[in-house]
């Protein structure tokens, strides 16, 4: 971060809230005129501070507002079934997230489905079917009182 300015981080700021303004509207909200501006966005993506632009979908009218949190642990830890587990979670569209945790469990998923019903055959038919996998804790998500889709600059 040693190389952004108070401009940089301000055009972060503002493109994490909402990313469809136009090169002009940035730079009104910035301070700065439109060359500068664009310059810096592209630098910014350049450089990798800027990974993406996404939309945020509502998950409610996509019939994918059931969110699970499931703890899995392998039966072993090592190079093997790591590769196996990553590799098969990287392809299974439920699975939003998947974060490798310290403690009892050895990793994290969030996963999104319609309903309790269809999360369970999802459990029975997908994620049990992977070998690797020796203990599969789900935690359900009744709320949602706090969601960030922006880093804190």
């Amino acid at each position: 971060m040693e190389n952004l300015d108070i401009y940089d981080l301000k055009i972060l700021r503002i493109l994490q809230d909402g990313c469809r303004l136009t090169n002009r509207e940035l730079a009104e909200k910035v301070g700065l005129s439109s060359s500068p501006v664009f310059e810096r966005v592209r630098r910014l993506e350049k450089e990798g501070y800027i990974k993406k632009y996404v939309a945020v979908l509502d998950k409610e009218k996509l019939n994918r507002g059931f969110i699970v949190y499931c703890n899995v642990k392998l039966k072993r830890m090592d190079t093997l079934n790591m590769d196996k587990f990553t590799t098969a979670i990287r392809n299974i569209e439920e699975v939003t997230e998947c974060y490798n945790i310290s403690g009892e469990f050895d990793f994290l998923l969030k996963v999104r489905s319609p309903d309790m019903k269809y999360y369970r055959e999802f459990l029975i038919h997908v994620l049990s079917q992977l070998d690797c996998i020796s203990n599969v804790q789900s935690v359900f998500v009744m709320d949602t009182i706090k969601q960030s889709y922006g880093v804190p600059i």
